[in-house]
């Protein structure tokens, strides 16, 4: 096991009441607030006049920060930060899904710099403290709220990746605010949760978070089945949201060096073709895994047992531990090629190979060549 420091420096209430809860978090953050959204559903489930209802309670002055797309752009964080400095903004509320929270955790930083945060972050500049921000969490899959990262399209340079942004102060997970949204983004977030579980378990130096990683996978697939015919259990919800911020707290990475290889070449594809995420991890995973299983046997054969309660020699197990997620992928109503998602150029495929980050923590380093030969089974 790797050394590792662990800090979680926000609160975290699970389905606590929304108004006493953002009441108490709330009544002391200054007056002028950015209220942070997505599309406009919570307008249509009645979120949106929670929200705004409580902050009036408190006398707060509101500036809305609407439109965060599910891939948020460079652009749409620069806009953000814009509205911060112009309206001396306190405190961000953020409202929605891990698109909403990776947007705003990087506004609360650019928001309090002159220079360009995108290039501070690659040159590896110190980062000011940013606008401390809360999370509502109205879409499960991600697990955005319980870290500091996000993922950032950067339209200009054809980049999907990693910035380090501003931890949220706390976050709010509640069940019954997952309930309205569609069925095909609960399952797509929900192999989100599995992916980021999957590619932590599969990364190097095996410890004692492989067994949590393992329990989490068992649990999401259980969860994900019993979706197909109770979409709206409090039950099934309540388990899926809490997969999700177990699988992104850096619980499961302790001690360890991830994979996540999946992530990065999906990561450029969303770049070059603003594709669901979830959809696009699971169009991958199992031709990338089908290439991998030989270099991790023993990693493969217990997921197999373990998740998919397959029997027999390792390497048998291995491989059907591959055919068995093709097959889950596939019953859980997921797209199994990019034709099912509208992604036909082979020359964007050369491009996402050519682009993409090479993982360190991945048991066999892929070549570009090898992984665009990938992405061509995935068509």
């Amino acid at each position: 096991m790797n050394k590792f420091t662990y800090r979680m420096p926000m609160t975290v209430y699970f389905d606590e009441p929304v108004k006493e809860t953002l009441t108490k978090e709330l009544k002391d953050v200054g007056d002028h607030i950015l209220f942070a959204y997505g599309g406009g559903s919570i307008k249509k489930n009645g979120i949106y006049n929670v929200m705004t209802g409580i902050l009036r309670g408190l006398g707060k002055t509101i500036t809305e920060f609407s439109g965060i797309m599910p891939n948020p752009t460079y652009a749409k964080v620069q806009e953000g930060a814009k509205l911060c400095k112009e309206n001396d903004i306190d405190f961000i509320l953020a409202v929605g899904g891990g698109s909403v929270f990776d947007c705003v955790k990087i506004v609360s930083l650019q928001a309090k710099m002159s220079e360009d945060i995108w290039d501070a972050q690659m040159a590896h500049q110190e980062m000011p403290e940013g606008i401390p921000f809360g999370a509502v969490v109205t879409l499960a899959g991600t697990g955005s709220e319980m870290n500091n990262i996000a993922i950032i399209t950067n339209e200009e340079k054809k980049i999907k990746g990693p910035l380090a942004g501003s931890y949220a102060t706390f976050a709010l997970e509640n069940v019954s605010y997952t309930l309205s949204v569609p069925m095909k983004q609960v399952v797509s977030g929900a192999f989100d949760t599995f992916s980021h579980a999957m590619e932590t378990y599969f990364g190097k130096n095996k410890n004692v978070s492989d067994d949590l990683a393992i329990g989490i996978m068992k649990n999401t697939v259980r969860n994900m089945r019993l979706l197909t015919y109770k979409p709206e259990d409090y039950a099934v919800r309540s388990e899926l949201i809490w997969d999700s911020a177990m699988a992104e707290n850096g619980i499961l990475k302790l001690g360890k060096v991830t994979d996540f290889q999946i992530h990065q070449i999906e990561h450029q594809l969303g770049a070059y073709t603003d594709c669901n995420h979830g959809a696009g991890l699971a169009v991958i995973t199992p031709h990338f895994y089908d290439h991998l299983y030989l270099y991790n046997v023993s990693a493969f054969a217990k997921f197999g047992r373990e998740v998919f309660e397959l029997e027999g020699l390792d390497v048998d197990v291995a491989q059907k531990s591959v055919e068995a997620l093709a097959e889950f992928i596939k019953a859980m109503g997921l797209p199994t090629t990019f034709k099912e998602m509208g992604i036909t150029d082979r020359k964007i495929l050369r491009a996402v190979a050519d682009t993409c980050n090479i993982m360190p923590g991945c048991a066999k380093q892929m070549s570009r060549d090898e992984i665009y030969e990938i992405l061509l089974e995935c068509l």
